[in-house]
C-alpha cells in the first residue's frame, strides 16, 4: 500500500483557505497512491473556538473529502471539528474511494490546552480494513497513551494525525518509534508546520516507521508530500520470525 503524507502549514480557523491549499498539494501528487493523510484539524488548526469552524457530517469539508477520494481513487484521512447532537468532536474521518466514511473521535483530549472542556471525548477505538490492511487511526495526544494503542487486534498500521508543537517534538519522535516497535506495525505520524493563531510553532516531523523501528520516511521539517510503500507480507514474516506479539499481556480496556 502506497501512502502520501501531506505536511503543511494551516490557515487559522479558515476551512475554505485550507481546503484550497490542500487541494493544490493533492493535485500535485503525480503517482498513484492508496491513502492520503492530512494533519489533525486540517481545516482550522488546533482551535479551542469550535463554534467558528465546526461543520456537520454533511458539511462542505466532508463533501470535499469525498470528492477528492473519488477523483484520486484513493482513501483520504485527517481530523476536523464536527458538531453533532449539541457536542463538538475532534473527529478523524477516513473516506474510502467510494465515498464511504469511517470515523474516530479523539479519546485523549489535551487538557493542557483545555480541549477536554471544549470537546467531547470519543469512547471507541476503531480498526479500519482497507486494501488488505488493518489500520488503527488515532489523534495527536493519544500518542502518549500506549495501553489504548496496544495492538490487541493484530492491526498492520498505526496512524497518528497531529498538531504537535515544536517544544515537545522530541517526545513525538520517540513515542512514534516506541509505538512501532512495541506493536510490530507500520507507524505513521503526520504533523503540521508553521505558526498557529495562538503563536504556537510546529516543525512537522511527519514520518513513517516500520515494524522494527526503522524509518521509511525520516522526520521531515519542510512543507511537502512524502510517500512511503508498506509491505504487509514482509511485516507478517517478521512477526512470525520473532513472535514478540505472541507474548503480549492480555487485558480489557475500560472506557
Amino acid at each position: 500500500m502506497k501512502i502520501a503524507l501531506i505536511q503543511t502549514a494551516l490557515f487559522w480557523e479558515n476551512p475554505t483557505a485550507n481546503r484550497n491549499a490542500i487541494q493544490e498539494k493533492i493535485d500535485a501528487i503525480a503517482e498513484k497512491v492508496d491513502l492520503i493523510v492530512l494533519p489533525e484539524m486540517f481545516s482550522s488548526g488546533f482551535t479551542m473556538n469550535p463554534k467558528a469552524v465546526a461543520e456537520t457530517m454533511q458539511g462542505e469539508t466532508i463533501l470535499w473529502l469525498q470528492a477528492v477520494a473519488k477523483a484520486k481513487n484513493s482513501a483520504i484521512t485527517g481530523s476536523l471539528v464536527i458538531q453533532e447532537n449539541g457536542n463538538f468532536y475532534n473527529r478523524l474521518v477516513f473516506v474510502f474511494p467510494s465515498g464511504a466514511i469511517k470515523t474516530y473521535d479523539k479519546k485523549h483530549l489535551f487538557t493542557l490546552a483545555g480541549e477536554d472542556k471544549t470537546y467531547t471525548a470519543g469512547t471507541e477505538k476503531i480498526i479500519i480494513e482497507y486494501k488488505g490492511f488493518k489500520i488503527c487511526p488515532l489523534i495527536c495526544y493519544d500518542l502518549r497513551f500506549p495501553v489504548f494503542a496496544r495492538n490487541t487486534e493484530d492491526y498492520d498500521v498505526l496512524l497518528y494525525v497531529a498538531n504537535w508543537p515544536t517544544p515537545r517534538i522530541n517526545a513525538w519522535d520517540a513515542l512514534l518509534k516506541a509505538r512501532a516497535i512495541e506493536n510490530m506495525c507500520y507507524t505513521i505520524g503526520v504533523n503540521r508546520i508553521g505558526e498557529d493563531g495562538n503563536h504556537h510553532d510546529y516543525s512537522g516531523h511527519s514520518q513513517t516507521i516500520d515494524f522494527l523501528g526503522n524509518y521509511l520516511i525520516a522526520p521531515q521539517e519542510s512543507e511537502g508530500i512524502f510517500i512511503a510503500t508498506l509491505d504487509k507480507e514482509k511485516m507478517l514474516a517478521t512477526r512470525e520470525k520473532f513472535g514478540f506479539l505472541n507474548d503480549r499481556d492480555a487485558f480489557e480496556m475500560p472506557f
